[in-house]
């Protein structure tokens, strides 16, 4: 007989299977609608299970940061670009010591790193193929100056084994609602355009052309030349996904189940998750004002602080009233930290246990 989720011990990340499920296949579909190769980041899932998954519905690879992601992943895939600069000998040794069968990519942004990446990869004889990567406005990574950017590409072609692949780009500056992106989009799409221009004119054309994010998920098809774009949030979202328009709150598909274990204080109640199981990140573009999370069965109410083992729920704003020891779902602002706090994840079928899966490549 099915587990009902009400058996679990708590504080647990689970997962609607159902919601999971529509968000993997609704974006494979807008892959294929708009030809763009979708190479999902794992950061968000950690998980080979949700990475098969992808790759079944047709993903063309996967987008790992760190190399313990692309160890663990290179177990059901072949073809990782690792988009974090691969700086270090230690990183780079990890990273060329993948398994052969694997088409290794990384993306960097400076001579040091491609001097370490070639140096590794003479030594093993193996093509790593890269990405230049571009800043269009994230202001985190990348060249901001597109001759810069071209200069590094030329050496690239310079250090065999090293293949220059194409070029990338994070549009994590664009974080305003789904409907209030045009004009930071249209900016984005110009740069590009702009960019991409400069590398054919001086005999660089890119294969791959990698960005996106889930936030601009659903734009991508809009900016120019995109050939590849690489989401990660969407397989669970969050509130803060949510938020923004970026999908629906039926489509967010983790929430840590919690118990109430306190009501003495008014207008108040306790729950046992804090920020070991919720974090600590306020809604991105607002403040810790806004709380840590919203339960999903009352949005209204927010976990309007924590502590490690505690999270205070506002019940201000509304008339339900929980007692000791009920069970609530909270949705958190940022389902990555969250995926990464824990050793495993729950999957439900409606309100029954149906699997559980390791999050196997949490850590370093």
């Amino acid at each position: 007989m099915p587990q009902p989720f009400t058996e679990l011990e708590t504080p647990v990340p689970v997962v609607d299977l159902d919601r999971l499920a529509r968000n993997l296949d609704r974006a494979a579909a807008y892959a294929t609608e708009h030809r763009l190769d979708l190479r999902p980041h794992v950061k968000t899932h950690k998980s080979p299970r949700i990475a098969s998954a992808q790759l079944r519905r047709g993903a063309v690879g996967l987008t790992c940061a760190t190399p313990h992601e692309a160890e663990v992943m290179s177990a059901v895939c072949d073809d990782i670009l690792v988009a974090y600069p691969p700086v270090g000998e230690a990183r780079a040794k990890r990273l060329v010591g993948l398994p052969e069968s694997v088409k290794l990519t990384v993306a960097l942004d400076s001579a040091a790193a491609v001097e370490q990446i070639a140096a590794v990869a003479r030594e093993s004889d193996r093509p790593v193929s890269v990405y230049v990567e571009l800043d269009l406005g994230m202001h985190r990574v990348g060249f901001p100056n597109v001759d810069d950017a071209i200069a590094l590409a030329r050496s690239i072609r310079e250090q065999a084994p090293l293949e220059f692949e194409g070029i990338a780009f994070y549009p994590g500056h664009v974080r305003a609602a789904v409907d209030q992106q045009s004009s930071q989009l249209e900016q984005l799409s110009a740069a590009l355009h702009t960019a991409i221009e400069a590398f054919e004119r001086a005999g660089l054309r890119p294969n791959v052309v990698s960005g996106g994010s889930t936030p601009t998920l659903w734009h991508t098809h809009e900016l120019f030349g995109v050939t590849e774009f690489r989401p990660g949030t969407y397989v669970y979202n969050d509130r803060t996904t949510a938020a923004i328009g970026a999908c629906a709150w039926e489509d967010c598909a983790l929430t840590v189940l919690a118990t109430v274990v306190s009501t003495a204080v008014p207008n108040q109640a306790v729950i046992d998750a804090g920020t070991k199981s919720l974090g600590r990140e306020p809604m991105r573009g607002t403040d810790a004002a806004d709380g840590f999370g919203s339960l999903l069965e009352h949005p209204e109410v927010i976990v309007k602080s924590v502590s490690e083992e505690h999270g205070m729920l506002d019940l201000s704003s509304t008339t339900w009233r929980p007692r000791v020891g009920d069970m609530v779902r909270v949705i958190p602002n940022h389902v990555c930290i969250v995926v990464h706090l824990n050793d495993v994840v729950v999957g439900l079928r409606g309100e029954a246990v149906e699997t559980s899966w390791p999050v196997a490549a949490r850590g370093r």
